[in-house]
């Protein structure tokens, strides 16, 4: 089942990834992705401390937003005010580096660990199945994915609960029309 799953999402041609992640400590940031799965995304990532930072991926070009927080972050000064900086910035991909918070188009739907059929439920009024997973890598660490039972076997919902964290992420806007356009004041 969910191998069917993971192949009816790698064939999409659009969708719009949430997640929300929860650290132990209490730390909780957030992210949103709409995707082509291939070369055409935007996003925008939230951290604890008001950090802000919005991207729009075309190809091998990034044009990216970050707040006036996420960009003291990097250079190790003091928060200022958060506010939203209104310029974006065009950059190459290649200048992209892990932990920066920009993201990759293309996302991986792929089976891993011991599926187990859960329970039926629904997720946002959609009818879905719970397939838990646990993997011996992950040591303490369950995914719950929850597949659609009408229509397409889309995955609607993974929610990872482990040992430093809890994430829930979202799956919606299944091939929906993806207007992913570069924006209007640039820089660089």
């Amino acid at each position: 089942m969910l191998d069917d799953a993971n192949d009816t999402m790698s064939e999409l041609k659009s969708v719009t990834v949430e997640a929300v992640t929860v650290k132990a400590a209490g730390d909780r940031y957030s992210s949103r992705v709409t995707t082509d799965l291939a070369s055409r995304c935007t996003s925008k990532t939230t951290w604890p401390n008001g950090a802000v930072l919005e991207q729009i991926r075309i190809g091998e070009t990034d044009y990216v937003r970050p707040n006036r927080t996420y960009i003291d972050k990097w250079k190790g000064r003091a928060t200022a005010d958060g506010k939203k900086q209104d310029i974006w910035s065009k950059v190459p991909t290649s200048r992209a580096t892990p932990g920066d918070g920009l993201v990759a188009c293309p996302r991986e739907f792929a089976s891993f660990g011991t599926a187990k059929k859960g329970e039926t439920t629904t997720v946002d009024g959609s009818p879905a199945i719970e397939v838990v997973v646990t993997d011996k890598a992950d040591k303490g660490g369950t995914y719950t994915f929850y597949v659609a039972t009408e229509g397409r076997p889309y995955i609607l919902k993974t929610v990872y609960k482990g040992a430093d964290l809890d994430t829930t992420t979202t799956f919606s806007a299944f091939d929906e029309p993806l207007a992913v356009r570069p924006p209007a004041k640039v820089i660089g």
